[in-house]
């Protein structure tokens, strides 16, 4: 284990953050390795789409895939529409999986913000992360998370109060204050208050970078991946930009050089990292099984419906060629153990 760096990036975009990360996981995975991390994590945006593919990639490289979400959460109710007396319509949570339990958990949070909570985003909402907070661990996230938004604007106790009920929520081990390195003045203000508040509420801190590009070089062809998702030009004034070129995936090595005051904060990227262990069964079958009426095996109703079906297309003397392929088909169905499929389907449209 000590060969590895002493760093995790716990929070981070791909390209499956559509429009606003730009890191292939292909690349993500061959730096990860140049710079001897033990583990990759993804945090999309409100969404799962990109998780198996970063899992068979990150394992297939021998590294330990996080498997995270970066969520919406609504201020009140995930039901309500229209603002709640502020500006904002959703606060940004980072989710992290620490084992299956968590994954699935995670995968009900995501379903539910797009079936329930959605409103501009899928949304969260305090009730939900209540109820499906089992195996998960959470980071405060970026500016855009409750808690910093309300240090922001001076609005203590509110995020005190915050801060407690995710701690509550979670566990007190399983919550933590992100603080960030962007260059931005506002955050670095943020982070100050993050560290004297952790310190008062014993909540632990953890440093991270909200990697939306890999490389500081690909700023500027991330900008440009901006302008498509806002629908602006880069020559125009007043589009939504980010405002340094310090969201790449940095090395162990700087971030350790800039909180090198607060250790502990790069200690406990290690830790989280450490006690994230998901394990997919990649090829396993989830198809639900058909229940057939008499108890009858689903290959065989299958098989027989089939037999009908074709008989009746073409009359009871089938040519041989028609019988070969039809027994070529059913053999294949079987194989791949989708007969209960083709039932529910069949179920469905008669």
């Amino acid at each position: 284990m000590h060969s590895h760096a002493d760093y995790v990036s716990l929070h981070l975009h791909t390209e499956y953050s559509l429009l606003d990360g730009a890191i292939r996981i292909k690349e993500l995975v061959e730096r990860a390795k140049e710079f001897k991390m033990p583990a990759v994590t993804m945090t999309d945006h409100g969404s799962l789409f990109g998780a198996v593919d970063f899992y068979k990639q990150v394992t297939k490289a021998g590294l330990k895939p996080i498997i995270g979400c970066e969520l919406y959460v609504a201020p009140g109710s995930r039901l309500d529409r229209g603002s709640s007396g502020n500006d904002e319509t959703s606060f940004h949570l980072i989710l992290l999986a620490r084992d299956n339990a968590g994954y699935k958990n995670l995968v009900t949070l995501v379903t539910k913000a797009y079936l329930e909570g959605f409103y501009y985003k899928p949304r969260v909402d305090m009730d939900l992360l209540e109820q499906y907070s089992g195996g998960l661990i959470a980071l405060s996230a970026c500016l855009k998370g409750e808690i910093p938004y309300c240090l922001q604007r001076g609005l203590i106790d509110r995020a005190r109060e915050r801060a407690l009920q995710y701690k509550h929520i979670f566990g007190p081990e399983n919550f933590y204050f992100e603080i960030q390195a962007n260059g931005l003045p506002e955050q670095l203000e943020v982070n100050k208050q993050l560290i004297e508040l952790g310190r008062e509420l014993h909540i632990g801190l953890v440093a991270t970078n909200d990697c939306h590009y890999l490389k500081k070089e690909d700023a500027k062809a991330h900008e440009v991946l901006l302008c498509i998702q806002t629908g602006k030009t880069l020559k125009d004034a007043n589009r939504m930009r980010f405002s340094s070129s310090e969201f790449y995936l940095k090395s162990p090595a700087e971030m350790k050089e800039t909180f090198k005051d607060i250790p502990e904060a790069i200690a406990n990227t290690i830790t989280i990292a450490e006690r994230c262990n998901v394990d997919f069964k990649l090829g396993e079958n989830l198809l639900p099984h058909y229940r057939t009426d008499d108890g009858e095996d689903p290959f065989s109703l299958f098989s027989r419906l089939a037999h009908e079906g074709l008989e009746r297309k073409i009359g009871p003397d089938l040519p041989e060629v028609y019988k070969e392929r039809l027994k070529t088909e059913i053999e294949v169905i079987k194989k791949m153990g989708y007969a209960s499929y083709f039932l529910i389907v069949w179920d469905f449209i008669s």
